[in-house]
């Protein structure tokens, strides 16, 4: 959990309409970001194969770090000259200790840590970690580990784990859940206590990123981790083994596999596919929001009872999270074009303009923005990619991993978490090669454990995103103290209430389905397609106007019912029935 970077248009106060239809306009939005989201992650579960949490927002190209001592930066296999890139070194097929499997991992981020911290272990891998930073920092604030990851690091590693857990605040034994971000009420709360206890996993919390980085570099063998350089693109041998990265810098490092943990803008998916590293091509996209996160000192009146809060509201939406020792983390989600940052101005700072922003809105949001200083304030534009499950994951013996393959959005905090089960995954495939002929078969085999699963992750973050901002509103109420009154009876309230006892089984479909596919044995699991297309297709039925599926209905003669028109109509006379 931390953040980085930009936003703009004027901020116009938040304003509840009355109007059903104005509100349905404005809803509609949502089906252009979302209605992909989560039939990628219904498809996805229910044929291939199979929301909101503390967030994690990484540091460029997932890295984030501590102080650490640089090595000098040296070749695997071949000298540093670029002419040498089509001559490759001979080696056997089979793989032995004075023989080792020569593995290459581009960035030292969490992903690529545990797994070069793993396959370091085995007498017959020889890898080297190639990192851009020439010296890891202490930079970038908490990362959630939720149960699913600390299940595998504990399996990777026992030492790790204990290191973890000295440094680690739990969260998942608490109180979390949504907030009515007006009213202060619980909108709904999620169980992540049970379904952890239920397998004996450890509870969800947060660890300093730059602690959890330092755990992993101290306990890697020295000179595995080569930092002051990074891979720009990469050759395959044509003709035996082998595949070269050429790095900035020029150098050139051969080894048997090539492993890209490099990030949201990876160099080694660009080389992959042939396509640009950012940009118009790349695969990368805006997602819509910006995040706006502060992390201080704050004296919390539930400090031990509240793991973390998500106040919900008309466009907009704010996290407050404990990360332990007194210290407290928030986020503010905004949908805003790219780059609004440096052309919005906050001429009295990013405090105040929050505040205005959030005028109206619960007085917890108020108190922790006062607080908090505004350098301890950073904003980022989040961006992420749709779920690869048509481009590969891999190219004979190069591979990609974490962010660089299935970026997220950070609603679930599984970004890190996802990252770790792909170097779980990975590890034991390539432990378990004998010949190097074996290679691109074990990271095809790689590929068809993890690619269903962190889809549906995906497309469950994206969806978190899109409804909660574009969808929520401050739920519609009868109030009869002092006479019936309405509030915010219009139609986004309308059905933001009608989810309000859905949702808490969609979270337990979700947690459950997250803690029980830890270990990647299977690539579909059916018992989770099927209840997440019972429960998300229910959400899409009450939710039918804001993903404009109205077309999907007329098909079935439905169209009146379902389409706009049909929900404002029924709006209307379930009004005028009220006001009677």
């Amino acid at each position: 959990m931390s953040v980085t970077q930009p936003c703009t248009e004027n901020h116009v106060p938040i304003r509840i309409s009355k109007s059903p239809k104005n509100e349905m306009m404005r809803l509609q939005f949502i089906g252009r970001y979302s209605r992909a989201a989560l039939w990628t992650t219904l498809v996805a579960s229910g044929s291939v194969a199979t929301a909101f949490a503390p967030v994690s927002v990484c540091a460029p190209n997932g890295m984030a770090s501590t102080a650490f001592s640089s090595v000098p930066l040296s070749l695997v296999a071949s000298n540093p000259t670029v002419n040498n890139i089509a001559s490759f070194e001979d080696v056997d097929a089979a793989i032995t200790e004075e023989n080792p499997l020569r593995v290459m991992i581009a960035g030292a981020g969490v992903g690529g840590l545990a797994l070069a911290k793993s396959l370091s272990k085995n007498p017959k891998v020889r890898v080297t970690v190639l990192e851009r930073t020439d010296k890891f920092k202490r930079f970038g604030g908490p990362i959630q580990l939720a149960s699913n990851a600390l299940q595998v690091i504990n399996e990777m590693d026992e030492d790790i784990y204990n290191n973890i857990m000295a440094k680690f605040t739990f969260t998942g034994d608490k109180e979390n859940g949504i907030k009515d971000g007006i009213r202060d009420d619980w909108y709904a709360k999620f169980d992540l206590a049970g379904p952890a206890e239920s397998r004996n996993m450890p509870y969800t919390g947060v660890i300093e990123r730059p602690d959890l980085q330092q755990i992993y570099l101290d306990s890697i063998p020295e000179g595995v981790v080569q930092n002051g350089d990074a891979v720009a693109r990469y050759e395959a041998n044509g003709n035996g083994y082998g595949v070269k990265a050429i790095m900035e810098s020029g150098n050139i490092m051969e080894g048997d596999v090539l492993l890209g943990a490099d990030g949201i803008w990876s160099s080694v998916r660009a080389s992959m596919r042939n396509e640009p590293v950012r940009g118009d091509g790349s695969g990368v996209s805006y997602s819509g929001y910006t995040v706006f996160a502060g992390e201080l000192d704050y004296d919390s009146f539930d400090n031990g009872q509240v793991g973390y809060k998500v106040y919900i509201g008309p466009g907009q939406y704010f996290v407050i999270t404990d990360i332990g020792k007194g210290r407290y983390q928030w986020y503010a989600f905004l949908a805003r074009p790219p780059g609004s940052a440096a052309r919005e101005e906050k001429p009295d700072g990013s405090s105040v303009y929050l505040q205005n922003v959030f005028e109206g809105w619960s007085n917890d949001i108020h108190h922790i923005l006062v607080a908090t200083k505004e350098n301890e304030i950073e904003q980022r534009d989040l961006y992420d990619r749709p779920p690869s499950v048509i481009q590969s994951w891999t190219k004979g013996n190069v591979a990609l991993l974490g962010d660089s393959v299935h970026a997220m959005m950070p609603n679930l905090g599984q970004g890190g978490c996802q990252a770790i089960e792909d170097a779980y995954v990975l590890a034991q495939e390539l432990d378990s090669i004998r010949s190097r002929d074996e290679i691109e078969s074990r990271l095809k085999a790689y590929t068809g454990r993890r690619l269903i699963r962190s889809a549906v992750v995906q497309g469950l973050s994206r969806f978190a995103s899109d409804i909660i901002i574009r969808g929520f509103d401050t739920p519609a109420k009868i109030v009869v103290k002092d006479g019936l009154k309405l509030e915010n009876f219009n139609y986004a309230g309308i059905v933001t209430k009608m989810l309000q006892p859905i949702l808490p089984i969609f979270f337990s479909i979700q947690f459950n389905f997250l803690y029980d596919g830890w270990r990647n044995d299977f690539a579909i699991d059916l018992n989770a397609a099927f209840r997440f297309a019972l429960v998300g297709g229910l959400i899409i039925i009450i939710s039918a106007g804001i993903f404009e599926e109205s077309a999907l209905f007329a098909g079935l003669g439905l169209g009146g019912l379902f389409g706009v028109e049909g929900f404002e109509a029924m709006f209307t006379k379930f009004s005028d029935f009220i006001s009677l």
